[in-house]
């Protein structure tokens, strides 16, 4: 099945470049191009991508207030894409709020070729995509930043396995690594991180890691 894509970024070269790389991509149809947030509103729901590539900063109107109306539309727009968004630092404060609003991860611009490739495809088939280099660090300053006890309450509705799953998650672990860690079936795994969310109300594992800090159940500098 081929990925619909759209590129909503202010600088020509950019969105020239990742539209030249992707398209050559037998798996991958660039659909769209937009150069600032309203614009790539206007684009996505003309052309109903799988993935939309959004620039953090734009003129007009920024990447997270594009990614918000995107991620929650008005009635009578059936279609919602993922999100992966792009910056050019690797701790931006519009990361942590678009992530919470539901993109699906985000992406450093000056990451290899084969990573934007890479993270195309694996938001689209709807796993999160955080930069690994910075996840850790960003979450963390996150947590310390905007805690919320709050949520510690609404871990009371998950079983002890389904807690230590969250964790694993929370620390950066793929699926094959927790199935290891906990000596369980990938497929078992995959079967946990599936009821967590739907307890949880949480749209994929972006959304995971964040409630993990701010719940308290994972702490900043825990291993």
């Amino acid at each position: 099945m081929t990925i619909r894509v759209i590129i909503v970024d202010d600088q020509n070269m950019v969105r020239a470049g990742f539209a030249a790389l992707l398209a050559a991509q037998s798996d991958i149809d660039v659909v769209g191009e937009a150069e600032n947030g309203q614009k790539g509103i206007e684009v996505s729901r003309s052309t109903h991508p799988d993935v939309v590539l959004m620039d953090v900063r734009m003129p007009e109107l920024d990447g997270l207030s594009a990614a918000r109306a995107l991620l929650d539309p008005p009635p009578g727009v059936v279609h919602v894409p993922k999100v992966l968004m792009l910056t050019t630092f690797d701790v931006d404060d519009y990361v942590y709020e678009a992530l919470r609003a539901g993109a699906s991860g985000f992406l450093l611009k000056d990451a290899p070729p084969a990573d934007l490739i890479s993270a195309v495809r694996v938001v689209a088939s709807g796993e999160a995509l955080l930069a690994p280099s910075v996840t850790r660090r960003l979450i963390a300053d996150f947590a310390k930043q905007r805690p919320a006890p709050r949520e510690a309450l609404r871990l009371n509705g998950l079983t002890p396995r389904e807690t230590e799953v969250l964790v694993l998650i929370a620390r950066g672990l793929s699926n094959q690594e927790i199935a290891e860690r906990l000596v369980l079936a990938e497929q078992t795994v995959k079967t946990h991180i599936g009821r967590v969310l739907n307890k949880l109300n949480l749209r994929d594992r972006a959304q995971a890691v964040i409630f993990a800090y701010e719940s308290g159940l994972v702490t900043p500098g825990e291993q």
